[in-house]
């Protein structure tokens, strides 16, 4: 399964400037631990940013979301959605443990 994280701030950029340094140690927490797979901001950036997480389950993902610095300050809050891939292109096939059709 994969998940897309998206994240959306409940307060200005300006709000959660103090937390971006906590944040970026959660994500490249994550980043290491090989759950997240890109990571970055929208465009434009005042809409927030969006996580791909793979290789944990759903409710993982709400607890791994719930953990942000974001959400913690209350600048942030995640929508998540679970996609079960039919299709894969070959080259992400290994990186996602799955098999292509």
């Amino acid at each position: 399964m994969l998940h897309l994280l998206r994240l959306e701030y409940t307060k200005s950029e300006q709000a959660a400037e103090p937390h971006i340094k906590d944040h970026v140690a959660f994500l490249d927490r994550h980043h290491a631990a090989g759950t997240f797979l890109v990571s970055g901001q929208t465009v434009p950036s005042e809409q927030g940013g969006l996580i791909i997480a793979a290789g944990v389950d759903r409710a993982t993902a709400e607890k791994i979301a719930a953990e942000d610095p974001f959400v913690h300050a209350d600048v942030g809050r995640y929508t998540i959605t679970t996609i079960v891939p039919g299709r894969t292109h070959p080259d992400l096939a290994g990186l996602l443990a799955l098999d292509t059709p």
